[in-house]
């Protein structure tokens, strides 16, 4: 959520029971704006908290010219002391997935092992090796974060329009959804690379807009369910949450620009959402 309208945002998705104390709230008003002047950003968000043993991981995002492509996250303890994340390439995330398992410890530098048994030859001359694979827990922070951003990013239909360059940026003219239309699953995005969008039809393709559908709408996930969306303070919030990702809450007053989302987890994904389902 936007660090401009962190302050009453934050009590918009307070349903979910995760919130910021007074002095969290004060110092992220103050850091987040020396936050985007030190590191030239165009827009910081407070992405949310993801909850650790020894300690707990406040994320920022920064977002630069084009808001999909151009973001950095970084992370403080104490919301106040920022510290910059790697970007989450595919051999750091391929480490991650094999060796990091359980909850985050709360220590960037702690590191997580696991050993793994290769054969090397055929026959009577094979001979097993065991590779010992290291990662520390900055490292898997990233790539939660990214994983977090790629299936459960959310946006309502219009915030962002696409220039025919492909730089995609805030658009500057969104008034917001309609309660009628805040109440379809349809009318919210993934803020990610569209997966889905290829594969529809010319047909289908006719009746969308190019600068505005060029987002995955919600309604097209597989299992179907895994969203929950209603309305909130005396029906004018809606509010979304994902039961695929724990903690993940977006919120959209209807009629004005105001939304965003927030991560308030321990960063465990529901693998048995579709047997719950």
């Amino acid at each position: 959520m936007d660090s401009n309208s962190l302050y009453y945002s934050l009590d918009l998705v307070a349903g979910s029971g995760y919130t910021l104390n007074a002095e969290q709230r004060a110092a992220l008003q103050t850091s987040l704006v020396i936050l985007k002047k030190n590191y030239k950003f165009n827009r910081v968000l407070f992405w949310g908290k993801i909850l650790g043993i020894k300690g707990d991981y406040f994320i920022a995002q920064g977002k630069g010219e084009d808001e999909m492509k151009d973001k950095n996250n970084l992370y403080s303890f104490n919301c106040m002391d920022w510290f910059l994340l790697p970007p989450a390439t595919d051999s750091i995330t391929e480490e991650v997935s094999k060796a990091a398992k359980g909850r985050f410890m709360g220590d960037p530098s702690y590191e997580y092992e696991h050993v793994e048994t290769r054969r090397r030859g055929e026959g009577d001359e094979v001979v097993e090796e065991e590779l010992v694979i290291k990662v520390n827990e900055e490292r898997r922070l990233a790539v939660i974060i990214h994983q977090i951003d790629e299936e459960v990013s959310v946006v309502p239909r219009g915030a962002f329009i696409k220039s025919p360059h492909g730089l995609v940026q805030t658009n500057r003219s969104f008034d917001g959804l309609s309660h009628l239309e805040a109440e379809k699953l349809s009318n919210f995005l993934h803020f990610t690379e569209p997966k889905n969008l290829k594969k529809k039809s010319i047909l289908d393709m006719a009746y969308l807009n190019p600068s505005v559908d060029f987002l995955d709408p919600l309604s097209d996930d597989i299992p179907k369910g895994s969203w929950s969306l209603q309305f909130e303070c005396c029906s004018n919030v809606c509010v979304i949450r994902s039961l695929l990702w724990l903690g993940l809450t977006f919120f959209h007053v209807p009629m004005t620009p105001q939304h965003g989302y927030i991560y308030m987890g321990d960063g465990s994904k529901n693998l048995d959402l579709p047997f719950m389902l």
